[in-house]
């Protein structure tokens, strides 16, 4: 699938505007006016408030946040989110800290410490946990000659863990029947930097692989080079042959890294939008009222025709009560238009659109928030 990031931004300010042309808002005033969505029926964007928000986290989501603000500003005139692309664990820790509105997270804030500074933060409040992007995650690789790689979760495991070092190692030949695997050493790029990618890749290979180095924000792999954030491990591996990786979809395809498909016992299953959203599908909520956040296992170890089950959602990590009026507003606004008109091109930047179900109870919980 190729990246149209260009066509994507234009269509979005073209839904945008006409939005705004059919609501009638006022386009010279940033506070006060009333927009409603076309992605869901009925759903009113209250524009105003903080005309400029500050968000941090996940780079993971740093495309789609790009295309969210172009549709905010569309709906919204005169209003700006900066969004600083840190990673996860720095997103988390920033909004804890009080430095930013919401923090970008591709997982939950953990129960304990994490929640605990958290509601500190929100002003004695929990802390929300609400899915807003979901992402495939490719396993990327580079190895000149071999187009059509199929790994399942075992293997994976083993290459990521050093157990398999060689590209023609039987485990792998043996899924990719009379494909021609060169005699050369696998080298294993990861996340240098605490990443969220990193905690659901491991959950993944744990459930559904056998992997028993843990989990967690830090790769505990043991073996390979570190890079840090989402660029630099693909930028890493399109510069070297023989090199494999863990990265968002979407920076696969800016790198044109090869990207493996997935056999989890019904046959292998190539990324697309179509199998990831398969996956989404059956994804279950494990978190309690508006803290949305997923049971992953239900993705992760699925065996389904057709899904490909290795994905993460980025959450937006917010106050559920807590922040000013003016924040409050501002960040209410931004995440129902993120959730509508600005879901309209994801899959052209190599995301997955929310489905109708996650949309639901995402705008319900965005409405809460004060």
């Amino acid at each position: 699938m190729k990246i149209q990031r260009h066509g994507a931004v234009l269509g979005l300010v073209a839904a945008s505007a006409l939005l705004l042309g059919a609501c009638g808002s006022d386009n010279n005033a940033p506070t006060g006016g009333t927009n409603t969505s076309s992605n869901a029926a009925s759903v009113p964007v209250e524009c105003g408030g903080k005309t400029k928000l500050n968000a941090e986290g996940s780079s993971a989501q740093k495309n789609a946040v790009d295309a969210f603000v172009q549709a905010y500003q569309a709906a919204c005139p005169g209003v700006d989110l900066a969004y600083n692309p840190s990673g996860s664990g720095a997103g988390v820790k920033n909004f804890n800290a009080g430095q930013v509105d919401f923090g970008g997270s591709d997982s939950a804030l953990k129960e304990g410490a994490e929640t605990e500074a958290a509601a500190k933060r929100c002003q004695t409040n929990p802390a929300w946990n609400l899915p807003l992007v979901f992402g495939p995650v490719a396993v990327g690789y580079k190895v000149s000659g071999v187009d059509n790689l199929v790994l399942d979760a075992k293997t994976t495991a083993a290459i990521f863990s050093g157990a398999v070092k060689k590209w023609n190692d039987p485990a792998i030949k043996a899924l990719n029947g009379s494909a021609t695997l060169p005699d050369k050493d696998i080298s294993v790029i990861y996340r240098s930097d605490e990443s969220g990618t990193t905690d659901n890749f491991q959950k993944y290979l744990k459930v559904a692989g056998g992997w028993t180095k843990g989990d967690g924000k830090q790769f505990k792999g043991g073996v390979g080079e570190g890079k840090e954030k989402s660029a630099g491990v693909a930028q890493a591996v399109g510069s070297i042959d023989g090199a494999i990786t863990y990265v968002e979809w979407s920076f696969a395809q800016d790198n044109k890294l090869s990207i493996a498909k997935i056999d989890s016992g019904a046959g292998a299953v190539e990324l697309t939008a179509e199998s990831a959203g398969k996956a989404i599908d059956g994804a279950k909520i494990k978190g309690e009222g508006n803290n949305l956040v997923l049971d992953l296992d239900s993705i992760y170890g699925s065996k389904a025709a057709g899904a490909y089950p290795l994905l993460l959602a980025t959450y937006e990590i917010v106050c559920s009560k807590g922040y000013d009026a003016d924040t409050a507003k501002a960040v209410k606004a931004f995440l129902t238009v993120a959730a509508t008109t600005g879901q309209a091109q994801l899959a052209d930047a190599g995301y997955v659109p929310l489905p109708k179900a996650f949309q639901d109870k995402l705008l319900t919980a965005v409405k809460a928030i004060a």
